[in-house]
This record gives C-alpha cells, structure tokens and sequence, in this order.
C-alpha cells in the first residue's frame, strides 16, 4: 500500500501542479469574465431562487429546485468543508485558506456555466422527472460518445466509489478519536446504513437530504459563530494572518507560495466541486422553467460550501491555535482538538455526531451522481445498477479500514481526471449556457415574473429533447 500510495502522490504532484491549476484557473476566469461576473450581478436573484420550491408538492414525482439543489449540497457539504480544511492549514499554512476561497469565487462562475448547461440537454425520463449531467451533454451536444462513456465511468468510479471512501473513512476516525471504536466496527455499522439508503431509490434520497442538509449546516456555522464571538479580540490578527501567508507562507510550509496555492484549490475543489461535473447531475433532476434557475441556484452553493462552511472550519482551528505547520495532528481530529480546546471533552463527541450527518449525506450524494451516470451506460441497467450498489458498500468498508493519505490522495488523482475531461466539454459549449443566461434577464427586465425556456434561442438545437413542447406535453 506504502508504493502505491507514493506512486499516486507522484502523479497527482505533476498532474495539479503543471495541468490542472491552468485549466481550473484558466476557465474559472473566462467564464467570469464572459458572463460579465455573474457571481456578483446575480447574486440577489440566486437568493430568491433558492427558496423556489420549499414546501410546494411538486407535478408527479418531479424534483423541485430546492430538492436539487440539497441533493448536491449533500455531496459538497461533507468531510471536506471540516478535515479537508483542517489538512489544508496543516500542509499549506493559514494562507490556503484565502486561495480555497479565491477559487471558490470563480468556480462560482463555472459552476453557473456546468448547471445551465446541464438543464439544457437533460433528457425526460417521464413523469416530470429528468436526468443529465456531462456524459448527457458530451454525447448529445458534442456527439462524441466515447468521450461521454469516459466521463460517465469517471464519475461514478470518482463519487460513487473513491469519494465514499474518503467519507466513510473521516467518520471512522473521528468515531475512534472520540469513542474509542475500532474502525471494523464503524465500518460494518456504516456498510448496513448505507444499504438501507441507497436502496430505496431517488425520490427518497431527495427527501433525506432536503431535511438533513440545512439543519446540519446551520448546527455547524452555528458554532463557528459561538467561537468568533469569544475569540473576537483576535479576528483582525486572524484575518491578517490568512492574507499575509497568502502570498509569504510561513517558513514551515514545505514547497512555499506554491504549496500554499497548490494545497488550497485541491482542497477547495474537493469541498466545493466547481468543475468536477458532479453537480450538473443534480441539476439536471430539477422541474424548472428556465435552464438559467439551475445554474444560479447551483453556483450559490458553491459560496454555501466554501465561503461559510469551509471558513466557518478554518475560523475554529486558526482562532483556537490547536495546529501545527507540517505537524501530526491533523485532518478531523484536529478539528475535534479545537473544538474541544473551547467546549471540553464533549466536544470530540458532538463533533464526531456531526461528521457522521455531514459525510453520510455526501455518501449519498455521491451515490446518487453514480446511479445518473449507471445509467448512461447500454444493457441491462438493473443489473450494472446492483452491482455498482454493491461496489459503493465495498467501499465503505474499504475506506473505513484504509490508512488517511491514501484514501485523499486517491480523491485528488481522480478528482483531476474528472475535471478535465468536464472542462474540456464546458469550455466547448459554454456559448449556450451564455445564450440562456441573457434570454433569462431579457425576459425579467421585461417583467416576465417566470421566465420560459425556449431552444430557438440557442444558435444550435443538437441534442435538446427536454426542452421541446410535444415532449413536455405528453408526460
């Protein structure tokens, strides 16, 4: 395990450090400024459509906006917003932390770019109910199957196997750190929970995170909150402190300016997702009027993710002074060591009950981007599905068991992967989501209260089904 999780690390080095920060950059701030940064000017209509569809019984079994967007949340909010960071701070110095926001920003434009998209070429599944994501558009859009066949085998090896490992694995530490429970027996106790979830299908997923996602979230930031107001004397320092290593890391920061970056947009992008093509798939689920309210909806979660969950993880640890540069103790149990440092023994226990919500639910999450993607695939679906099922418990087991570095530098090998052969389709097509995004605010500013998608907005029809009227009508 030792050489295989050296020879990982070594590919991961070349690939984020030559490859992936250019592209990731590079697109994030295309889409910004081709969109005339729709993360700004649009940020009061995402937050009016957010609240579109709570509580309203949606046509059939359709998914509502709301649902959609908890759906992937459930994958973002995760292990990554509390022991992602917590690695960050450790290997990269407080000053990662300003650049997990600083891709957040524009990831927020390429997250806008993916979902729109996703929604314009998601395919009807009847019933009001859809399904879409990146292999959908590859192959429909670009009409390159093979490319979408790559993409689809990524995803669901990269969310429904890999990343469930790094969930299962975080809960499994920070159950021993605060109970002193062998992992074997968190892992069969998570191998049994998990198998009574997924199989009960998508409407159900939906409805397990729409509850769970903002009570954990706001329980969270909730006492992030408590530890700034009894530790406000020191957020001037703290704040100083972010932006200053930033771009003079701090001596102890192995690799310097480069780490600092390098460890904070891995860490953002594992929390946050922007570019993956994770969240399109979700996306593409939602029974709306308009493409553009998926687009916006979903590019306000990724400022949910990093801008208050994450910042809320890094606040606690900076604020309470429980970290070391390169040091041990990192990951959930240094998290569990802050909070502990400010609420007593108990906390490692309450925190160890909050990683369980926050991590299952991506668990599930990212089980639910594999069935999508299953789906794609041609044959006998049921059984491919069983058998991916299977596999995502396996791996439950697996990353309960496995040693902490090589379950994360797995996500971040695959992770990369998975972006670029996104990017490479987003940045291709993103033409279409700009088009749907001005039809949007040209219908509002002539007070259209509900805009309605139309295709012959867009230069080129190829590979839109769900958006055609005869379709729409016989469901």
């Amino acid at each position: 395990m030792e050489l295989l999780n050296a020879a990982i690390n070594q590919i991961n080095t070349i690939l984020w450090s030559y490859v992936l920060i250019i592209v990731l950059v590079g697109c994030g701030l295309w889409f910004t400024v081709s969109t005339r940064f729709v993360q700004i000017r649009m940020l009061p209509e995402m937050l009016h459509l957010l609240t579109e569809g709570i509580g309203q019984k949606t046509r059939g079994n359709a998914i509502s906006s709301f649902q959609a967007f908890c759906v992937s949340t459930a994958s973002r909010v995760g292990v990554g917003n509390i022991a992602g960071v917590a690695i960050a701070i450790v290997t990269g110095g407080p000053g990662a932390v300003f650049w997990m926001w600083a891709i957040a920003f524009i990831g927020c434009a390429t997250g806008f770019i993916e979902s729109t998209l996703a929604q314009i070429y998601k395919l009807p599944r009847g019933n009001h109910t859809y399904h879409g994501g990146p292999a959908y558009y590859i192959k429909n859009a670009l009409q390159q199957p093979a490319i979408a066949k790559l993409f689809a085998l990524l995803i669901s090896v990269t969310f429904g196997l890999i990343y469930v490992s790094v969930q299962a694995n975080t809960i499994a530490l920070s159950v021993k750190t605060a109970f002193d429970i062998p992992p074997f027996m968190t892992a069969f106790f998570l191998c049994v929970l998990t198998s009574l979830v997924i199989f009960g299908g998508m409407t159900r997923i939906a409805r397990f995170t729409e509850y769970l996602v903002p009570i954990m979230a706001g329980v969270y930031i909730l006492i992030a909150f408590l530890i700034l107001i009894l530790n406000i004397d020191k957020l001037p320092g703290m704040f100083a402190l972010i932006v200053h290593d930033a771009f003079s890391p701090q001596a102890a920061v192995g690799g310097g300016l480069g780490s600092a970056i390098l460890t904070g947009v891995k860490r953002g992008l594992f929390s946050n997702e922007a570019g993956e093509g994770s969240v399109p798939n979700a996306a593409a689920t939602a029974d709306v009027s308009h493409p553009v309210k998926q687009g916006l909806v979903q590019a306000f979660g990724v400022y949910v993710d990093t801008w208050l969950v994450c910042s809320a993880t890094a606040f606690i640890i900076l604020l309470t002074g429980q970290y070391t540069i390169g040091g041990d103790l990192t990951g959930i149990a240094l998290a569990q060591a802050s909070l502990a440092s400010v609420f007593g023994a108990l906390a490692p226990v309450a925190v160890s009950f909050m990683i369980l919500l926050f991590a299952f639910s991506s668990i599930i999450g990212n089980y639910y981007y594999g069935e999508i993607n299953i789906s794609f695939f041609e044959g006998n679906i049921r059984r491919k599905l069983c058998l991916f099922r299977v596999g995502v418990v396996a791996m439950v087991l697996f990353g309960s068991l496995a040693e902490l570095s090589l379950v994360w530098n797995l996500a971040d090998l695959f992770m990369g992967f998975l972006c670029l052969t996104n990017l490479y389709a987003v940045a291709r097509l993103s033409g279409y989501a700009r088009a749907a995004l001005n039809d949007y605010i040209a219908q509002k500013r002539s007070g259209e209260k509900e805009p309605v998608f139309h295709p012959t907005i867009l230069k080129k029809e190829t590979g839109v089904y769900a958006w055609d009227k005869e379709v729409r009508s016989n469901e």
